[in-house]
C-alpha cells in the first residue's frame, strides 16, 4: 500500500472557528497553552456563545467550528451550542477533549449532531501521559475514546510533541490501531501560557533534526494502517517560499473575554486583531498581529522570531539556519490518494 504525502495549501474557501467556550479545566497539563490572565476566567453563557455563533455563521458562507475550553464538556450547556452550531449551518463541528467526557455529553449528543470528537493523549503509556496531563488523564482519554467509538461518534487523537514524550511517538501506530480511532494529529509544543512557566529543561520542542527524522516516518507508519495524519510542516525547505496563513487564510481563535487572535502564538499578548461585541466582531486600533503579518524576514514566521527566539539557530554569518514555517501550515499523509478519508478530509483538520 503506497501513502501519499502533501503539504496542505492554506484553504482559502472556508473559515475555522476555534470556540473557547471556557477556560477552566479539570487537568493541569504543563503544556497547556491557556492564559486565563490573557484569555478570561469566565464560562460563556448559551446566549453569548449563541450570539457570537450567530456572528461567524452570517460572516462566512462556509465555516468550520471547534469548540474548545479549557475543557468544553465541563460546559452543561455544550450538547445545546453543539445544535446550535449545527442549525446554523457551520460546514464541521469539533469536540476537542482530554477524554473525560463530563455532562453525559456523549448521551445528549448523536453522530448527526458532531462531526468530530478530537481527543487529547501526550503518551503512549501513562506514566509519560500522566507526568504531563495529570493522574488518571491516560485511562480517562482511552476510556473515552472507546465510549465514542462504540457510539458511533468519529474521532480523532492529538499528540503534541515535546522532547518529554517525543521517545513514545513511535509506539503510537499500535495505540490508535488499538483504539480504532480515524484519524491521528501530531502537534508541536508551543512556548506559550503553561509551557512557559513549567520547569525542567524536558518540556521543550524537539531539534529539527529529531523532528525530521521521526515525525514523517511516524506518519508514514500510521497511514499505512488506512488512518489519516496530519503534522505541521514546522520547517522549510531553500526552495519553498514563506506564506502566513493570516493573510492568506481565515482563523478565528476566540476566547471568553472577547477576544479573537488570527495568529495562535499571538495569545500570551493583547495583540489580538479584533473584540467581539454587542456590535459584533470589531477590528482593534493598531498595532495589533494584523500589522504584524504584512512583516518579511530572513527566519520565515514573524511570530516565532518576536515571541520564540530560542526555536531559530544561526549561522557564523547572522542568517538564519532554516526558516520556521506559519505554525498553521500542515502536512498530510493518506493511505490513498482517491480514497475516501483523504477526501473527507476537511478546512477544519489542515488548521488544528
Amino acid at each position: 500500500m503506497m501513502n501519499i504525502s502533501r503539504t496542505v495549501a492554506f484553504s482559502k474557501d472556508a473559515a475555522n472557528i476555534f470556540f473557547h467556550i471556557l477556560t477552566s479545566c479539570n487537568l493541569r497539563c504543563r503544556h497547556c497553552y491557556i492564559n486565563p490572565a490573557q484569555h478570561g476566567t469566565q464560562t460563556l453563557d448559551i446566549e453569548t456563545i449563541a450570539s457570537w455563533l450567530n456572528v461567524f455563521a452570517a460572516k462566512e458562507r462556509k465555516a468550520n467550528v471547534i469548540f474548545l475550553g479549557g475543557e468544553p464538556t465541563l460546559h452543561p450547556g455544550l450538547p445545546d451550542v453543539v445544535k446550535t452550531a449545527r442549525n446554523l449551518g457551520f460546514q464541521s463541528i469539533t469536540i476537542d477533549t482530554n477524554g473525560y467526557l463530563f455532562n453525559d455529553v456523549l448521551r445528549k449528543l448523536s453522530p448527526d449532531d458532531v462531526d468530530v470528537i478530537s481527543f487529547s493523549l501526550d503518551g503512549a503509556t501513562c506514566g509519560v501521559n500522566d507526568s504531563l496531563r495529570g493522574n488518571g488523564s491516560y485511562e480517562a482519554c482511552l476510556k473515552g475514546i472507546r465510549k465514542a467509538v462504540s457510539g458511533g461518534f468519529h474521532t480523532s487523537l492529538i499528540y503534541t510533541v515535546s522532547s518529554a514524550n517525543f521517545h513514545e511517538l513511535e509506539k503510537m501506530p499500535d495505540i490508535l490501531t488499538m483504539l480504532g480511532v480515524e484519524r491521528f494529529f501530531i502537534q508541536v509544543i508551543g512556548i506559550r501560557g503553561q509551557s512557559v512557566h513549567s520547569a525542567g529543561a524536558e518540556l521543550v520542542q524537539v531539534s529539527p533534526e529529531q523532528w525530521l527524522k521521526s515525525v514523517p516516518a511516524v506518519a508514514e507508519a500510521v497511514a499505512s494502517r488506512g488512518i489519516p495524519v496530519i503534522y505541521p510542516k514546522v520547517f522549510l525547505k531553500p526552495d519553498e517560499p514563506f506564506e502566513c496563513a493570516g493573510k492568506v487564510a481565515r482563523n478565528y481563535f476566540i476566547f471568553p473575554n472577547g477576544r479573537v487572535y488570527r495568529c495562535p502564538l499571538c495569545e500570551d499578548y493583547p495583540l489580538h486583531g479584533g473584540i467581539l461585541n454587542p456590535d459584533g466582531l470589531t477590528p482593534t486600533q493598531p498595532v495589533n498581529e494584523t500589522d504584524l503579518f504584512k512583516l518579511n524576514i530572513p527566519e520565515g514566521c514573524v511570530m516565532n522570531r518576536l515571541i520564540q527566539p530560542d526555536n531559530i539557530r544561526y549561522l557564523p554569518d547572522g542568517s538564519p539556519e532554516y526558516r520556521i514555517a506559519c505554525c498553521l501550515l500542515k502536512e498530510e499523509v493518506a493511505a490513498y490518494a482517491d480514497s475516501p478519508e483523504f477526501q473527507a478530509m476537511s478546512a477544519r483538520d489542515i488548521t488544528r
